[in-house]
């Protein structure tokens, strides 16, 4: 098959609406996910405590917050929602009359350029992974019918969870499945609310309960645990319903102020605490330092910052500045940046 074919006979379904509006709970459950990642890199970005020997750091209240409520949580969600946006951008794509591969190409080319200049302020970042893991599922993305890509996803992804308990593994299983997902309007049915997710919320809550026992008698970095990234992955499905059917109530109002700004300049936010804290790490000596409950009151503050500056700039420009980069590299054309964000679908 030509690559004139691959990028021009969608088999999968897109809607305008879809991909001509912002879903503002998608934005939102994105800003959500990644005040969780910041506050899991905040401590490596740091290097907090390193030169401390092991059997003498303290173990504090703080910790076992991070372990079980944090921790391998909002990483799902991320690489989930990471999918999502792709088959967005396709069907974007096709719903312009265009082929979908070049963008694609451009696209996760960029982020991966992005990754490798990032992971000189931070090693363990994550940006490289998610491009060439995208690189990699991409063709099914692009030939695969919808019910595929869904359903190879989820079984890819209770695989990588059943062998490896969480990690790189699954992130081709996450992306197919949130890929998946879009093409059948996931976001516009979280958005709905309604039985389905109150029965997904609850059965999930249900497997949380034995997961986080389990992961109980595995102490440690969670990362590094089976029980820890199982219990993540659990709980992550707990977090995205639970804010979807908090969305449907007054709480919205607050939901939205503070996490949709952070979510529609994600990447931006993501980069830019890398810089804060590397800056920080270059002043303090964090390394000698053994206070965690000090460094997620600092990240605290600076999400804090991030989302009055994020709704700042946004009542200004449509997107944000690495955003707005992302988007001309990805479509290959200049791209307003002042105006009027696309309308809520």
């Amino acid at each position: 098959m030509s690559l004139v074919n691959i990028s021009s006979t969608p088999p999968v379904q897109s809607t305008a609406a879809s991909s001509s509006r912002r879903w503002r709970l998608i934005d939102a459950l994105r800003g959500f996910a990644l005040v969780g990642i910041l506050f899991v890199n905040v401590p490596d970005i740091t290097r907090l405590g390193s030169d401390i020997p092991f059997d003498q750091r303290q173990r504090t209240v703080m910790d076992t917050i991070l372990e079980f409520a944090v921790q391998t949580r909002f990483v799902p969600i991320f690489a989930f929602l990471f999918g999502l946006s792709a088959m967005l951008v396709i069907q974007g794509a096709r719903r312009r009359g265009a082929g979908a591969l070049v963008p694609m190409l451009l696209r996760l080319g960029a982020l991966l350029l992005i990754g490798i200049a990032h992971g000189f302020l931070y090693p363990g970042e994550i940006l490289r992974e998610y491009a060439i893991c995208g690189l990699l599922v991409l063709p099914l993305l692009l030939l695969l019918p919808r019910w595929a890509i869904l359903w190879g996803g989820v079984v890819l992804t209770v695989a990588a969870y059943a062998v490896t308990g969480g990690g790189l593994t699954t992130l081709p299983g996450l992306f197919l499945a949130g890929a998946g997902a879009a093409a059948y309007s996931l976001p516009r049915r979280l958005d709905a609310g309604g039985r389905p997710l109150w029965i997904t919320f609850l059965v999930a809550t249900a497997l949380a309960v034995p997961a986080i026992v389990w992961q109980t008698t595995e102490p440690g970095d969670p990362r590094f645990t089976t029980a820890g990234g199982i219990a993540g992955g659990i709980l992550a499905v707990v977090y995205v319903t639970g804010f979807a059917l908090l969305w449907q109530t007054p709480v919205r109002r607050v939901l939205a102020a503070v996490f949709e700004p952070l979510g529609r300049m994600a990447l931006t936010n993501y980069l830019a605490a890398s810089v804060v804290f590397a800056v920080a790490g270059s002043i303090v000596t964090f390394r000698e330092l053994d206070d965690l409950a000090a460094v997620s009151v600092g990240a605290l503050v600076l999400i804090a910052a991030q989302s009055v500056l994020s709704r700042l700039w946004l009542r200004h420009f449509r997107y944000g500045p690495v955003e707005w980069v992302w988007r001309m590299a990805t479509w290959r054309r200049a791209v307003p940046l002042r105006g009027a964000a696309l309308p809520a679908a």
